[in-house]
């Protein structure tokens, strides 16, 4: 029998932005029990911003803490393991606007999170076919920061074995844990429709957040860029991997 869910909720809105790096930077931040995954011979991180809706944790819904927005950074890992592969994501930080929601994901899951002020504007497309455009901000030692993803056209499902399928189908995480240890735990979600961007940026000072080198990649161009309609998610409690 399945766990019963530790949070549902819904993605919605997701804007990508992807680089490829070199994997020696990530290399101190893999988790215990996890090796680097790849696609075509290059390692990418993923700067992602997304509304959270409609969120309740073990099926109660949190008042004034149900929807908002979420910033990440991450990047994709797989099990070390023998059997069938887990693809699944690693957050180098995780932004939202809410305490008590930094606090609930540090406890249960030791990710990274931190609580800023956010703000999002989403322009949805007014007829079938339009331009469609997602911008997630936040602010951090005064300064703003921004994420913006514009597309237009029919959003569609990823091609199979393509960067956008590797990018958006991992369903997954792996948290390092304090002493060493690493906590697997399941997202699971339909697939998303996609689309392609006709222009992405991201635009701020991250250093402060990620360190120069990561701030130094994100200050590229990407790699590649989309946005993404989302769907309900439901993320099931961890459980420790050796």
């Amino acid at each position: 029998m399945r766990v019963k869910a530790f949070l549902t909720a819904e993605w919605r809105y997701l804007a990508m932005l992807n680089y490829a790096v070199d994997p020696a930077l990530l290399e101190p931040l893999v988790p215990n029990g996890t090796q680097l995954d790849q696609f075509a011979g290059n390692t990418y991180i993923s700067l992602v911003g997304f509304r959270f809706l409609r969120t309740r944790v073990r099926g109660i819904r949190i008042p004034f803490h149900s929807d908002f927005d979420e910033v990440n950074l991450r990047f994709y890992v797989r099990p070390k393991r023998p059997g069938p592969v887990r693809r699944g994501v690693v957050f180098i930080r995780e932004i939202v606007p809410r305490f008590a929601v930094a606090k609930v994901a540090q406890i249960a899951f030791h990710e990274n999170y931190i609580a800023l002020p956010m703000r999002h504007r989403i322009a949805e497309p007014v007829s079938e076919g339009g331009q469609v455009e997602a911008e997630y901000r936040w602010r951090h030692a005064e300064k703003w920061s921004a994420l913006r993803v514009e597309s237009a056209g029919r959003p569609a499902l990823a091609a199979d074995g393509g960067l956008e399928q590797f990018i958006t189908e991992h369903y997954w995480g792996y948290a390092a844990q304090p002493g060493g240890g690493c906590l697997e735990y399941e997202v699971a979600h339909e697939r998303w429709r996609l689309w392609s961007a006709t222009a992405a940026q991201f635009a701020g000072d991250a250093s402060a957040l990620y360190g120069p080198q990561m701030a130094a990649c994100l200050n590229r161009e990407p790699h590649s860029a989309f946005l993404a309609d989302g769907s309900p998610v439901t993320v099931y409690p961890g459980t420790p991997i050796s």
